[in-house]
């Protein structure tokens, strides 16, 4: 490639805070995979966050280049998989898979989108010292409008933001990006400011992974909630403790071990060999990853904050906020879960699912 900024670049990031703030432009917070794309003619490559090249895993985004994108750019932006239901994050992660027949299968059942906002070249000019201001103004030029490349929506006008952050969680989104309008592109800082959901919820602990350093520690703890039918359903995991905390927990969990055979998610699956209460669950990079688990009698009750639910599980690892002994564990239930309302894509990028 002969780009004025190439491969591999670590794209620029955001850190949270409470508000949104003023004087920013502001765009819906897509929940996918970070991606930079570079084109340089007939050369096509899909950056991640971790500056791993993704390109082999979105064969459809990689023949729409030729028809959506300038000849020669670098664009910033997130990879999405979008339905009549909202974003998708299951049906993305499906995509990093060893087998090229399955990622081609998976493109054509499910083909995912580019939603970009930001421009770090065009041409043989280098956009990244530029102010935001004019990089957005130039991305908004120089892109179309699908199917399978979008620019995301942006504004000034913090009410606006403030109504995006209030309505689009219901089509998946998970919060707003703030970005100062002089902002020149600083790869891998942390300079914009992203403002998500924040919400509490009241968990049963079902179980806990051992760390990974071997230790009598506790890695993560397993979350569940009684569904409608009265069974206790998997939802996510809670696991940023300091060691000492782990070691701690460790001991204080000993006494509600149990086996497979009293717990409610002594499931067939696991003793056939998956090793965790969620199907086919995975880590994104390293699907190799042992996800077993210590099962543990569901007594403990434990508040967590949680930003979105995604289908019946939350989205992100929920953090540790103090234990409940006061709650009976039979009463956590998905009752006591906020649900966004429901609102469609379309809605907020035109045309965006239409390559579904």
């Amino acid at each position: 490639m002969g780009l004025p900024v190439l491969p591999p670049v670590s794209p620029m990031l955001a850190k949270p805070v409470q508000t949104i703030p003023p004087d920013a432009s502001y765009e819906p917070k897509w929940d996918g995979f970070r991606s930079i794309c570079f084109r340089d003619g007939d050369q096509v490559e899909l950056g991640s966050r971790n500056e791993r090249p993704m390109t082999r895993y979105f064969p459809e985004l990689v023949a729409a280049v030729a028809a959506e994108l300038p000849r020669r750019c670098v664009i910033d932006g997130e990879i999405v998989v979008a339905t009549d239901h909202g974003l998708d994050f299951e049906a993305l992660q499906q995509r990093i898979h060893p087998a090229d027949s399955r990622v081609r299968m998976l493109a054509a059942k499910t083909p995912a989108s580019f939603i970009a906002f930001d421009l770090l070249a065009l041409g043989d000019d280098d956009y990244t010292r530029r102010p935001f201001s004019e990089r957005r103004a130039a991305l908004a030029g120089a892109l179309g409008s699908g199917p399978s490349f979008h620019v995301t929506p942006a504004t000034t006008d913090i009410d606006t933001a403030r109504r995006w952050f209030d309505e689009f969680e219901g089509a998946g989104l998970d919060g707003v990006i703030a970005k100062p309008l002089t902002l020149t592109y600083q790869p891998g800082k942390r300079v914009m400011f992203k403002i998500k959901h924040e919400r509490t919820a009241d968990c049963v602990v079902a179980g806990y992974r051992v760390h990974k350093s071997g230790d009598d520690a506790v890695g993560s703890l397993l979350l569940g909630l009684y569904d409608e039918g009265g069974r206790l359903a998997s939802v996510g995991v809670i696991g940023a403790f300091p060691m000492a905390k782990r070691r701690q927990l460790f001991v204080e969990l000993q006494p509600l071990v149990t086996g497979f055979d009293d717990h409610p998610w002594n499931w067939a699956a696991h003793e056939a060999g998956e090793r965790t209460p969620r199907k086919n669950e995975h880590s994104r990079w390293n699907a190799g990853k042992d996800l077993s688990f210590v099962p543990l009698r569901p007594e403990r009750v434990v508040e967590v904050r949680y930003d979105h639910l995604e289908g019946r599980r939350f989205r992100h690892t929920a953090q540790f906020n103090r234990w409940r002994p006061d709650r009976d564990p039979r009463s956590c239930t998905y009752g006591q879960l906020e649900q966004p309302l429901a609102f469609q894509l379309g809605d907020i990028v035109p045309g965006l699912g239409d390559n579904h």
